[in-house]
């Protein structure tokens, strides 16, 4: 028997199909009117993770949902998109780092969407009724947060109250970003989770017992604001946001993955001011900063920046590229990825995906013109052999390689397959670089110094290049770490480089060397040796008798200057021996 339906109900049924059918027209019209595009709500897929990007009640107040997202790029649907609450809500997403595309929607598109809200997974409802990351907060906490102790605090009584997600969260960036951390490191254990910072390249911890059920909640808010998928645990994912201040915006990196006790997550922050140096911050001293800008106003050849991951090699060459910055000349860079963004250059970014390798890359970018070139780093014989060929053929081109010492530069480019005929001609300058934590200025202790020391001292400043200035060094100045407030205890605050610079260049060197100091010349050019692949010791040997300082020697310099200690050199360097 069929169902029997009430022609009232069928008269109602009708009319709403009506008014929803003119709504939507409506809709249209304002769209076509406005230039946005239009969307109909009623036949649109709904996300449940992209609507928890709004709280219900902001979406409500506006007339404003968002119905889809990928990573970073959202789709919001806006009765008026004009309005200025909905325009609130869309720069709040901005400023997040989403990227909204906007549609215009009918009143009862947004009231379907508005009843898929009890969808909302639970741990994102707790998310969303949070505070967000805004910028007058992070401030405000950030001038209170001066120290770990101050952050272990709050951290804890928010951990104890069960506190919001985001508030944990604004807390930790804050807090981060005023001790100058470059990472946020959350380590999940048996029972509790550990939040470590890492300060002038070194691991602290801050607080080991955040609960379990208030770290999943916070793991779920940084997914939420990185673009990363809440319910994926057990992949690693990266993700990324951004946290926009006044004067600056600082880039947030987010990697999670899967370990025995839970999901571990590792948050890079990128505050431009870690780059915002110029040559003369960068802590080379005078003779070898001559060096590098009579390299840089070469139109062509090769600098090579040479250590380990972290060790400044990006900040340095960032440095060079804005000391090149003019409008005369284009400078165009392939990094992978970009870590801070660099105005009036312009900067690529490999995508393996697309098959834009740094070889691929830099063979396109060979044909845009540039006067100035950065290649992230040389990894493979065919982006070696593209970047010397460049050097040769009228370009400046920076790029890194991973070795230990300035020599190591030339057996690298050899063993990847380079042809030894063209790195002598291309070569112009290699520079090696560590970093070492500097002192507290606020707390430093003068260091004994007795007779043998400084005798020892003495017979190495008349043993190193007479470039090097020893008049500044007459009166030698040791000191040692104590700890204060403003040091988290440590000794130390901020960090400076160490360098040795191997300069492919003998005529210029050869005005620089003291004969007295310089041991036997082996009367064999770089050139020649190159040709005979000889290895990192005789490229060395032969660096040390055009007089290269080396980094250890640089460093000691900085440790009679007052600057840093013998174990912060050691540590980089190995044993001192002195005489």
């Amino acid at each position: 028997m069929a169902e029997f339906k009430n022609p009232l109900t069928k008269i109602k049924e009708k009319l709403a199909q009506m008014q929803r059918s003119a709504e939507e027209r409506d809709a249209q019209r304002r769209a076509a009117k406005t230039g946005y595009p239009y969307a109909d709500l009623s036949t649109t897929p709904i996300n449940t993770e992209a609507l928890a990007l709004i709280p219900q009640e902001a979406s409500q107040k506006a007339k404003i949902a968002a119905i889809e997202a990928q990573e970073k790029k959202v789709a919001v649907a806006a009765f008026d998109p004009s309005d200025a609450l909905a325009q609130e809500v869309i720069q709040k997403l901005k400023s997040e780092g989403y990227q909204p595309s906007v549609f215009v929607v009918s009143l009862s598109g947004l009231r379907h969407i508005w009843n898929f809200y009890k969808f909302v997974p639970e741990k994102a409802k707790e998310i969303i009724g949070g505070v967000r990351i805004e910028e007058q907060k992070l401030i405000e906490l950030g001038n209170i947060l001066t120290s770990l102790e101050n952050i272990k605090s709050s951290v804890q009584k928010l951990n104890a109250e069960a506190s919001q997600a985001g508030e944990i969260l604004e807390i930790i960036l804050a807090g981060a970003l005023a001790n100058r951390a470059s990472d946020i490191h959350f380590e999940s254990t048996e029972h509790n989770v550990k939040l470590r910072l890492r300060i002038d390249g070194l691991l602290q911890d801050v607080f080991n017992e955040i609960k379990k059920d208030i770290y999943s909640r916070l793991v779920s808010r940084i997914k939420l604001l990185s673009g990363l998928k809440i319910n994926i645990h057990d992949e690693p994912q990266d993700g990324r946001f951004t946290i926009k201040l006044p004067e600056k915006e600082i880039e947030v990196r987010v990697a999670t993955a899967p370990s025995e006790f839970g999901e571990v997550v590792v948050m890079r922050l990128l505050d431009p001011e870690a780059i915002n140096l110029s040559l003369t911050d960068l802590g080379i001293r005078e003779d070898d900063l001559e060096i590098i800008k009579t390299e840089l106003k070469r139109p062509n050849g090769m600098i090579l920046n040479t250590g380990p991951t972290g060790s400044g090699k990006t900040t340095t060459l960032y440095a060079f590229l804005k000391h090149k910055k003019t409008p005369e000349i284009k400078i165009i860079t392939i990094e992978d990825p970009i870590e801070y963004h660099l105005e009036d250059i312009e900067q690529t970014q490999v995508d393996e995906d697309a098959s834009y390798t740094f070889a691929n890359g830099l063979r396109s970018l060979m044909r845009q013109d540039p006067d100035v070139i950065l290649v992230g780093e040389i990894r493979d014989r065919e982006t070696g052999e593209i970047a010397v060929q460049a050097a040769l053929t009228g370009h400046l081109v920076f790029s890194t390689l991973h070795t230990n010492q300035a020599a190591g530069a030339i057996p690298r480019l050899l063993d990847l397959g380079v042809k030894a005929s063209s790195i002598g001609p291309a070569l112009n300058l290699v520079i090696a670089q560590r970093l070492v934590r500097r002192l507290c200025e606020d707390c430093k202790v003068p260091g004994e110094i007795d007779g043998t020391l400084k005798n020892k001292i003495e017979k190495f400043l008349a043993g190193i290049p007479k470039r090097v200035n020893r008049e500044k060094f007459k009166e030698i100045k040791i000191f040692k770490p104590k700890g204060c407030a403003k040091c988290n205890n440590t000794g130390y605050k901020g960090r400076i480089g160490i360098y040795e610079l191997f300069l492919n260049d003998p005529e210029y060197e050869k005005l620089l060397i003291d004969p007295e100091s310089a041991g036997p010349s082996s009367h064999k050019t770089l050139e020649e040796l190159i040709g005979q692949q000889a290895g990192e010791s005789a490229i060395k040997k032969f660096a040390l008798e055009q007089g290269m300082v080396t980094m250890q020697q640089d460093g000691i310099l900085k440790i009679i200057s007052g600057t840093t200690t013998f174990e912060e050199v050691e540590g980089i360097t190995g044993p001192i021996q002195l005489g």
